[in-house]
């Protein structure tokens, strides 16, 4: 890692004028996406996201296109850290990489926001509800991204794309429950169809917060993002805030969620909707998707654990959440058919 970070300082003094001392690289811990490091000169913090080592999934870890729309958000006023350069090739650092701004703020890697006040929770996540809700508002064409994505028939594309994950994926590994909802959803789509910017991976872990006030300053981590409906972004949202346990990913579930300061999902859900032009509301296939979703992407966690790829040290604890989260969704359809 040496050589890198002599490469790395070189090669930043070159590309960003100005900057002064010895480069100071620090890994940030946490999380299963693109490794990213914080990149301290004396005069300036930044921060650096990288492409994995090794073989990933087809279309994982898009680098590219997370700087593509950090940068195009930027310019519609949606609080991003602003990008500073995107480099494609491996010479410096072994794989692509883009360079942002580091950004004062609270990050807070579980849902119950137990490091934050207690009285400002509810807000907090008001906040996060109105964060989501304009970023579904942003007009994509104005903005540039009009080629971000596929128009329309979202759902269709997202379950084939993550069914097709998961046979890339699955290894020996045989999930039931997945199988099931591979015949379930594409039975059961909701009727009409919408087009606006969607995150991927919208959740408390990603959502920067001000310092001392309740307030977001930063939405990271948009490697997911893309074209899509807005009902799948909101539900990504809510399985991560109330269909999780503390235990298993930070979440709500189980919870007594006023004896916490935590609002209730249908809360979360109203706030949303308040902020939002939205006329679609969340039902029982949203949710039963984005745990598919999420489930095909624990599997794949799992795999390239299995191949000694892992971003994270607990890739395989995590991997496991795979067959917990089908089996949820399930649950789910099989309690809404029996109502």
């Amino acid at each position: 890692m040496k050589d890198s970070q002599e490469r790395l300082e070189g090669f930043l003094k070159a590309a960003i004028p100005g900057l002064s001392g010895d480069l100071r690289l620090e890994r940030v811990a946490g999380g299963q996406s693109n490794p990213t490091f914080f990149a301290s000169f004396d005069n300036r913090r930044l921060v650096i996201r990288k492409k994995p080592d090794g073989a990933v999934l087809p279309s994982a870890h898009a680098i590219d296109r997370e700087y593509r729309v950090l940068e195009a958000l930027a310019r519609m006023d949606i609080a991003v850290p602003p990008v500073l350069l995107y480099h494609e090739a491996g010479d410096v650092l072994g794989t692509s990489f883009y360079v942002m701004e580091r950004v004062d703020g609270r990050v807070f890697h579980d849902g119950q926001l137990a490091a934050a006040p207690k009285g400002e929770r509810v807000e907090m996540y008001r906040s996060a509800a109105r964060m989501l809700a304009a970023i579904h508002r942003v007009d994509f064409e104005r903005a540039g991204l009009s080629t971000f994505g596929k128009h329309g028939n979202f759902f269709n594309r997202q379950i084939a794309r993550w069914t097709k994950q998961w046979h890339l994926s699955k290894m020996d590994d045989d999930i039931p429950e997945i199988d099931r909802l591979i015949e379930w959803l594409p039975a059961n789509l909701p009727a009409g169809d919408q087009t606006t910017i969607v995150h991927g991976d919208f959740r408390i872990g990603n959502i920067m917060f001000h310092p001392v006030e309740p307030r977001i300053v930063a939405v990271l981590d948009w490697e997911l993002s893309t074209l899509g409906h807005p009902m799948a972004d909101l539900a990504h949202t809510c399985i991560y805030g109330w269909y999780v346990t503390p235990e298993e990913y930070g979440g709500l579930l189980g919870l007594d969620l006023p004896a916490h300061g935590l609002p209730t999902l249908d809360a979360f859900t109203a706030a949303y909707y308040e902020a939002s032009d939205q006329k679609d509301r969340l039902g029982v296939f949203h949710i039963a998707l984005a745990l598919f979703r999420n489930a095909v992407i624990f599997q794949g966690i799992a795999s390239r654990a299995k191949a000694g790829n892992a971003n994270a040290g607990n890739a395989t604890d995590v991997g496991r959440l795979a067959s917990t989260f089908a089996r949820r969704a399930v649950e789910l359809i099989e309690t809404s058919e029996k109502g």
